[in-house]
């Protein structure tokens, strides 16, 4: 199975730059789609059509309750067998950030975590959110006869390898101690498996970059999208690549095969 995450700073913006030719082209099983900032009126167009549909594949959108934000989406050829919004947590789940499709006994997840770089209001409801889902994870992990995949933009840089400038950003959002902290136990204590770094175990590799000065020609990057799968599928993937020059936000596709 291939999945390809995306975080797509807006689908309007995103397919302006070429997004659905991109999925066409590369044909993946599964797309997760994040920051789609629109909602479900915007989808349709003044003829009654479906604006952001895919040939070949069934798709599916949360959005958030405050227009222009947030909002998650998974595309599959595979219709689902079921579709599930959120983690029961309605603080997180008004802002449009857990979509999941069942496939069988698989579960893809399409997740989209807070960003604290805002301000001191948004960080403290981001380690809220990462209080919620450590609880939530244990409680996927300990189902044994489900397998997950949840992939997405986490808004964490877990190491000094996954962010060009970690000496600079030390106090910054996105690369606390504490956000690093939580995806440590969640990776080396509860045995999910950050399938890229697996994969690509001393590699620079990164998946956004800011718009303020030359980030992206210079590469001075951050890898904050992630595919995590649940410990009963370690092993699984067995490729993965990002897709730096597909430009279609400030952040780049993040695809990894799986062999289920």
């Amino acid at each position: 199975m291939r999945i390809v995450s995306i975080n797509l700073n807006g689908i309007r913006s995103a397919t302006s730059k070429g997004l659905l030719d991109f999925m066409q082209r590369l044909d993946a099983d599964v797309y997760c789609l994040q920051e789609t900032r629109i909602q479900a009126d915007q989808r349709i167009a003044k003829h009654g059509a479906e604006l952001f549909a895919l040939a070949g594949y069934q798709h599916h959108f949360v959005d958030a309750q405050a227009k222009g934000y947030s909002g998650v989406a998974i595309y599959s050829k595979r219709p689902p067998d079921s579709v599930h919004v959120g983690i029961g947590i309605a603080r997180f789940d008004s802002e449009g950030r857990w979509l999941e499709a069942r496939f069988g006994d698989l579960s893809v997840v399409s997740l989209y975590l807070p960003s604290g770089s805002s301000g001191p209001e948004r960080q403290a409801f981001k380690f809220e959110a990462l209080a919620w889902l450590h609880a939530h994870f244990a409680t996927l992990a300990a189902d044994t006869k489900r397998r997950w995949i949840i992939c997405g933009d986490w808004n964490i840089a877990h190491r000094e390898l996954d962010l060009k400038n970690w000496r600079g950003n030390q106090k910054n959002s996105g690369f606390l101690p504490e956000e690093r902290a939580w995806m440590t136990q969640l990776l080396d204590t509860t045995g999910w498996v950050d399938t890229h770094r697996v994969l690509k175990p001393g590699v620079e590799v990164y998946t956004w970059w800011s718009n303020r000065g030359n980030a992206y020609a210079n590469d001075v990057g951050w890898r904050i999208d992630y595919q995590i799968c649940s410990p009963n599928l370690a092993g699984a993937a067995h490729f993965a690549a990002v897709h730096r020059d597909a430009k279609l936000s400030d952040h780049a596709p993040l695809e990894v095969h799986y062999q289920l």
